[in-house]
């Protein structure tokens, strides 16, 4: 989804304090945020055309329907950013996040400057881009409107995903660490043990594997990076 001229962001966390908190530095910065305090209310929001959000801060742990099963289902439909607030010592959470679907993930309790600078980061990486449609084998990417394509057939991808394509894709056959990456592809600066790249990495080769044996590859070279090489027609 395109961001709208005032993004629309929703807060998903049953810590209603912790919601009032964020609602209200993000609204000072300028956005329309709205809060839900469980799974069922924000999925209904997500299928509310005038209420869709244009980002989701989603957190993990939540009564009823946590926030990985809500993130699992949303998936299937909607591609808008998503935010994981993850509690400190469950980096498996985040991992498994990654893996279902978000974008990226900041560890509760957070700082309000932190999740702003993470927002803005997402929602300029949606912004449809100027760039001019490229070609690597058989991988046809339009930055104009965010679609990736093998052959005819389009890839459904997270924005984290496609942004992180476009960037190996326009630098195919070279190695780009994960710094940069972790710079272009989410916004933020690469952190200490950060798996995200990898995650998102892992779920790329899969949808372009599962899309036809002669989608280019992404290779990684051990404690560097990745690259991107054309399969041989």
């Amino acid at each position: 989804m395109q961001p709208a001229a005032t993004p629309r962001i929703l807060i998903v966390d049953d810590d209603r304090a912790l919601c009032r908190l964020l609602a209200e530095y993000l609204q000072r910065e300028g956005f329309v945020v709205d809060m839900a305090h469980d799974a069922e209310t924000a999925l209904a929001q997500l299928r509310n055309p005038t209420l869709r959000p244009d980002l989701l801060i989603l957190d993990v742990m939540m009564p009823g329907r946590d926030g990985l099963d809500t993130l699992r289902e949303l998936r299937m439909q909607h591609r808008l950013p998503v935010i994981m607030l993850s509690a400190k010592g469950e980096p498996v959470d985040r991992v498994i996040g990654l893996e279902l679907g978000a974008d990226d993930y900041l560890s509760k309790p957070c700082l309000p400057r932190e999740l702003l600078a993470r927002v803005r980061a997402q929602l300029r990486r949606n912004t449809p881009a100027t760039a001019a449609n490229l070609q690597v084998g058989t991988l046809r990417l339009q930055p104009g409107d965010r679609r990736a394509f093998i052959g005819e057939q389009e890839l459904v991808l997270t924005g984290a995903e496609f942004q992180l394509l476009l960037t190996l894709a326009q630098r195919a056959g070279e190695l780009v660490d994960k710094a940069s990456l972790t710079r272009i592809a989410l916004g933020r600066e690469l952190e200490r043990f950060d798996r995200s790249i990898d995650v998102h990495v892992s779920r790329l080769r899969h949808k372009l594997a599962e899309a036809s044996a002669q989608s280019p590859r992404i290779e990684s070279v051990r404690g560097s990076g990745y690259l991107m090489i054309a399969s041989a027609p």
